[in-house]
């Protein structure tokens, strides 16, 4: 760890030129600690034209360990790649550092300079670089400081600069690429997060895919820790500070080509051996943070890197557009929390007190698991009572009027047998008024449906766990409109019956809102059964749907019904037929 202390900079001397091809060393400059770098894992040979290769046949390369068959290979890729990479106009390059090192460090000699603000509280992994590389890497990090005072805070900014340090034929080119990964402006990609709100985005949404993902884990992680997202924050340290340099040059090498969803797999797969290693019994009372860095530091005893890259790339995610779209809803709940693009980082706490919690239906230790599952951008938000049956009474239109204007909300029901399930509903309820007598389904694909009592299990939308039966939407597509569940509640809420092929009519865009994450447009389902997400009427409201129904009530509250459903692919909820006992209804503070 370090701070904004003066570091004693001891320019040396460095060869103008580098010959790639000249030597056993191939690949690697002056930095590197030879008797701690990895030997080549194979000698092949090396095709001329390899790096003329289309981008598809490159991922596949790099996804095997091709770069790893000689070191100069690898120098000449990651120079090659990160040349091609889409940067803001004006990027500092070699020439610029050569300048501002001069006017910083002088001619050969000592001189003490403080490393910039944003490193305060990072850690700086130096993997193989010997004392040489280790002031080179100082120098580089102090010059990115110079010239980039827009970055308030990036942890992850000194490992991938290191990383790079070793394959690099000096400081400078060095310098010139990890300046075009901090200044890449492709769409929907991003190389390295520079400030706490896009870095604590990124953790809330690697927080979200590992609840979908890997449940089991996020199971095991929320019930033996009292701040799930405090074990999340540290994803980016397993890859690039706990991981040994072997797997995170091959994570590197993968990183280059496919951007930052390919982090998120591999500490997903991370995560899903961790579960495999470990249970319950074991975490009583155990550290999970610091018992999950251990398991990365010691990965080796658990699989092989490549063994990791391959779970990695069997894990099925949405597209790179649907991830930016809800690291961007992230960020945005952080903005509306306080969190700013310039501040640096604070220490805050966003799990929930439980402390003062009440509820007629489920115990705080039962809340606090409901709440893991739910999306990170609203978990940020203390619980927030909106409707119950015991306050409200048993009256729908109660239940409308006490809910609607707030997103997203959770449902709880405790049947007469006390049974316990429920739903969380990421749409306002006032939606339903947008279909007209229809009464559409409406909602996004991060609703779901879940169990507390007698068992705990949650049934997200059937597309979480095989996105693959979703293809992307093209843009000059408009997604199909839900079949009209009104035949299903008897009638409109005119009273008078309608067709069961009467459509909704999807509402239009409002210019300037982000667009939701898994709404449905954004994707051509094989059935339209299958984002029958919520709806109501005065009738009832349904929850799910396609085959049957995940929840329904009556226009009192009062009578249920609960069966399979195409749309969360979930058994009975509680018996089929249920009377209700409680109902409540929680919203999100400030959300």
């Amino acid at each position: 760890m370090f701070g904004s202390s003066p570091v004693t900079i001891r320019i040396t001397s460095e060869a103008d030129t580098w010959d790639i091809d000249a030597s056993s060393c191939l690949g690697c400059g002056q930095f590197v600690d030879w008797d701690r770098m990895p030997d080549p894992e194979q000698q092949a040979h090396v095709p001329r034209d390899i790096l003329s290769r289309p981008l598809k046949e490159l991922k596949k390369l790099a996804r095997e360990g091709y770069w790893a068959a000689s070191r100069a290979l690898r120098a000449q890729v990651y120079h090659q790649l990160i040349q091609q990479v889409a940067c803001r106009l004006v990027t500092p390059d070699a020439l610029v550092y050569r300048d501002v090192a001069s006017r910083l460090f002088g001619k050969p000699s000592v001189s003490s300079h403080p490393l910039p603000e944003f490193l305060e509280g990072c850690s700086m992994p130096t993997y193989c670089l010997n004392l040489e590389g280790v002031t080179a890497l100082k120098k580089i990090l102090i010059c990115i400081g110079n010239l980039f005072p827009d970055i308030t805070y990036s942890p992850i900014l000194p490992s991938l600069a290191a990383l790079l340090l070793h394959y690099s034929e000096d400081e400078a080119q060095c310098f010139e690429n990890i300046s075009r990964l901090i200044a890449s402006n492709a769409p929907h990609t991003s190389y390295i997060d520079q400030s706490f709100l896009a870095h604590q985005a990124s953790c809330m949404t690697f927080g979200d895919l590992a609840n979908k993902h890997c449940p089991a884990a996020h199971k095991l992680i929320a019930s033996t820790s009292e701040n799930v997202f405090e074990v999340y924050s540290e994803w980016l340290s397993w890859l690039f500070h706990d991981l040994p340099f072997n797997y995170a040059i091959r994570v590197f090498d993968v990183y280059l080509l496919e951007g930052q969803k390919v982090l998120y797999r591999i500490a997903l797969a991370l995560l899903k051996q961790y579960k495999l290693s470990v249970t319950s019994a074991e975490l009583e009372g155990t550290d999970i943070k610091a018992d999950l860095q251990a398991f990365v530091q010691n990965i080796a005893e658990h699989m092989t890197v490549d063994k990791l890259l391959e779970r990695a790339f069997g894990i099925r995610l949405f597209s790179r557009k649907e991830i930016w779209l809800l690291q961007m809803a992230n960020r945005k709940a952080l903005m509306e929390r306080g969190i700013t693009m310039v501040q640096r980082r604070q220490s805050f706490h966003l799990a929930v007190d439980m402390q003062n919690f009440s509820s007629s239906i489920v115990t705080a230790q039962e809340m606090r698991i409901i709440w893991s599952w739910i999306p990170e951008r609203f978990s940020l938000f203390p619980p927030l009572l909106l409707f119950s049956t015991s306050e409200d009474g048993c009256s729908l239109q109660r239940f409308y009027t006490c809910c609607e204007g707030y997103e997203p909300t959770v449902l709880l029901i405790k049947t007469t047998e006390g049974e316990v399930c429920g739903a969380f509903l990421s749409s306002d309820w006032s939606e339903r008024k947008k279909s007209g007598a229809t009464s559409g389904f409406f909602g996004t694909g991060e609703c779901f449906v879940f169990t507390v009592r007698p068992e705990t299990e949650r049934y997200e939308w059937v597309f979480i766990k095989k996105p693959e039966l979703a293809k992307a939407m093209p843009r000059s597509r408009q997604r199909s409109p839900s079949p009209s569940p009104a035949s299903l509640l008897g009638s409109s809420p005119d009273g008078h019956s309608t067709s069961s092929n009467h459509l909704t009519v999807p509402t239009p865009q409002r210019k300037g809102r982000l667009s939701p994450f898994l709404a449905i447009r954004h994707f051509l389902l094989p059935s339209k059964t299958a984002s029958m997400f919520m709806s109501g009427s005065r009738e009832g409201i349904i929850i799910g749907g396609g085959g049957g129904q995940a929840l329904s009530l009556d226009a009192n509250l009062l009578w249920g019904h609960t069966e399979h459903c195409e749309t969360f692919d979930n058994p009975p909820l509680c018996q089929e037929n249920f009377k209700v006992q409680f109902l409540e209804v929680w919203g999100f503070q400030n959300a």
